[in-house]
């Protein structure tokens, strides 16, 4: 996994925890910290969010390295 896709994790479980918040207890982390939903660093990391967001659907489709490096073996009897 390279840098930039483990920063995207980061940034999308943030935000997976602040929208669990916000579900569960109507309580804005993000805005809270940085001074309410408008203020434009609250954008910023949410936009940072939604941008981590689609890089890191790209791993869904990314095959496993596991999967793909392991030779077939077969055991013949």
């Amino acid at each position: 996994m390279s840098g930039i896709q483990r920063a995207a994790l980061v940034l999308t479980i943030i935000g997976a925890i602040n929208w669990g918040l916000i579900g569960f207890f109507q309580f804005d982390l993000v805005g809270a910290i940085f001074g309410g939903q408008g203020s434009a660093i609250s954008r910023i990391i949410f936009g940072l969010v939604g941008i981590a967001g689609l890089v890191n659907l790209g791993l869904l489709f990314k095959p496993s390295e596991e999967l793909s490096t392991q030779p077939e073996t077969r055991t013949e009897r």
